[in-house]
């Protein structure tokens, strides 16, 4: 299959997905792998050959789906307002909080299998997102956003710090921040100069223990002061 096409990423997503519903978020349908579906159980090499890069928009990761719970759960957090999703993967938060109803939701990913799994999620629920593959990190945040939201960008340290640089730039120039954290190991600290990290709530996200180290994880929502 080609996979280097918009047409052929989205065929790609469909044969080895399936529609599910997010345990922490049965409003939404989204294309997801499971141990029944073919991409599951795919190698890295296999994964190569075809020219895909890992396929974090295949999973519903515990940070994205605590922080869709949330916007959900305080539609005021986006109503009305222009909305960036930052490391969007499925979709799940951007969709999350069209439905919530924000007036424009902006998904950034630099990979472009994401714009297919976007159209295709975003579809399902019937909403529409705008999407982007360009790095935002190369550049300061948009000005027109009123709210940031990022879900589970702290597990590697050299992303985990400049996305806290980009996301608090962000709040300094007047933008609502929230990120969603299952407890990642580059999360900050308050000895890390985030001591102001404000807790808005807290879930047991079930998960599965071929992506995570347990079957439910402790997952909060956090707002950047």
């Amino acid at each position: 299959m080609i996979v280097d096409t918009p047409e052929g990423r989205r065929a790609f997503i469909i044969e080895n997905t399936r529609p599910q519903h997010p345990p922490h978020t049965p409003e939404l349908v989204l294309q997801l792998a499971d141990e029944i579906t073919p991409i599951w159980r795919m190698t890295e090499e296999a994964l190569a050959e075809i020219g895909l890069p890992p396929p974090f928009w295949a999973f519903a990761w515990a940070g994205g789906q605590a922080l869709a719970r949330y916007v959900i759960d305080h539609p005021e957090i986006v109503a009305g307002k222009r909305v960036v999703d930052f490391a969007s993967g499925s979709g799940i938060v951007g969709i999350a909080a069209l439905k919530a109803g924000a007036a424009q939701v902006l998904c950034a990913d630099i990979d472009p299998f994401c714009d297919a799994a976007l159209t295709l999620n975003a579809e399902a629920n019937r909403v529409s997102a705008d999407f982007t593959d360009a790095n935002l990190l190369d550049a300061p945040p948009p000005r027109w956003a009123d709210v940031l939201l990022a879900g589970d960008i702290c597990y590697e340290k050299p992303l985990a710090d400049r996305v806290l640089a980009w996301l608090a730039e962000g709040r300094a120039a007047g933008a609502d921040v929230l990120i969603g954290d299952p407890g990642r190991s580059y999360f900050p600290r308050a000895k890390d100069g985030y001591g102001g990290l404000v807790k808005l709530a807290e879930y047991q996200v079930a998960t599965t223990r071929e992506l995570e180290d347990f079957e439910v994880k402790k997952t909060s929502v956090w707002r950047l002061p």
